[in-house]
């Protein structure tokens, strides 16, 4: 409108007398002839060369590859970085989601206070192993043990054993191949140092379990009572154990089990990662700690 020439005085308007005739101040007059128009907002940083289809084939790709069964965004995650493949984690569980690859979650009901409240995670391996057993079914034994023994620090399974009767002979089983394993020979005070974490099962408060431990120079830990947690360890690795072994396969007697428990064991001491060493497996993390501590003693 300042533009244009005014009819009766026939000349160009000034501004100031525009905005006075049509009631608005020039500051609302400047600041519309600055406005830009503002893009909608776009996420910053690099475009990703692999769209949501593509990424979610690579994703289906990873599960079937794995010799596990069930395994979650974040071991996906990790596998998809150990093959070059960037990507969030957050976008990788959006498209798992989306596509009906999640594993099923079991949901927790609300907790008190509990007894145990500290870790149970050592800074060196042989320093405190976990034991405990589960159940299963055969088809020729019917139901059998399976007991299990499990070192804090690196996650990895030092013994596993399964027998027709959950004695307290048969849950020494898996600690005697932990220390034949780690320790060499099975003799007096041969493991001072370790402590074994265990439940208040009948079988670990056995006069039997003690007397080898004390035999071993092992040191009793026994979790506080209603406070699975401070078992930890060795629970975390039953309930793997069963989704990805007793629950999905089925043996006939109690030695084609044992079998199946030994080989299950070296795959998952030799592929299973763990998120807290930084999705290595077990037994890497074990090579990794002795190879950093012979440096340090070079």
């Amino acid at each position: 409108m300042r533009h244009e020439t005014s009819v009766s005085l026939q000349r160009i308007v000034p501004l100031v007398r525009v905005c006075d005739l049509a009631g608005v101040a020039r500051s609302n007059v400047y600041a519309s002839r600055s406005a830009t128009v503002v893009a909608f907002p776009v996420r910053r940083g690099p475009k990703t060369l692999y769209s949501d289809a593509r990424l979610t084939e690579e994703i289906r790709a990873v599960l079937a590859a794995s010799p596990f069964v069930g395994e979650g965004y974040r071991k996906v995650w990790a596998k998809l970085r150990h093959q070059g493949l960037r990507t969030s984690k957050a976008r990788v569980l959006r498209l798992m989601r989306a596509a009906g690859l999640l594993a099923p979650s079991r949901v927790g009901g609300a907790r008190g206070p509990r007894a145990h409240d500290g870790t149970i995670i050592p800074a060196a391996p042989n320093t405190m192993w976990g034991t405990d057993l589960t159940t299963t079914v055969t088809l020729e034994d019917g139901q059998v043990a399976v007991f299990i023994a499990i070192d804090h620090a690196t996650a990895d399974l030092v013994g596993v054993h399964a027998a027709k009767r959950a004695t307290r002979y048969e849950a020494l089983e898996p600690v005697r191949q932990g220390i034949r394993r780690c320790f060499g020979v099975i003799e007096a005070d041969v493991a001072r140092g370790l402590a074994v974490r265990h439940d208040h099962g009948s079988q670990y408060l056995s006069d039997a379990f003690q007397n080898e431990l004390a035999f071993l120079g092992i040191e009793s830990s026994p979790s506080f009572v209603r406070a699975p947690e401070g078992n930890g360890c060795a629970e975390r690795v039953i309930r793997t154990l069963k989704e990805q072994l007793l629950w999905v396969q089925t043996f006939a007697t109690v030695e084609e089990l044992r079998l199946a428990l030994i080989a299950w064991a070296e795959l998952y001491n030799r592929e299973w990662l763990i998120e807290r060493h930084g999705f290595k497996p077990p037994a890497e993390a074990r090579r990794a700690f002795y190879e950093s501590r012979e440096k340090l003693a070079a």
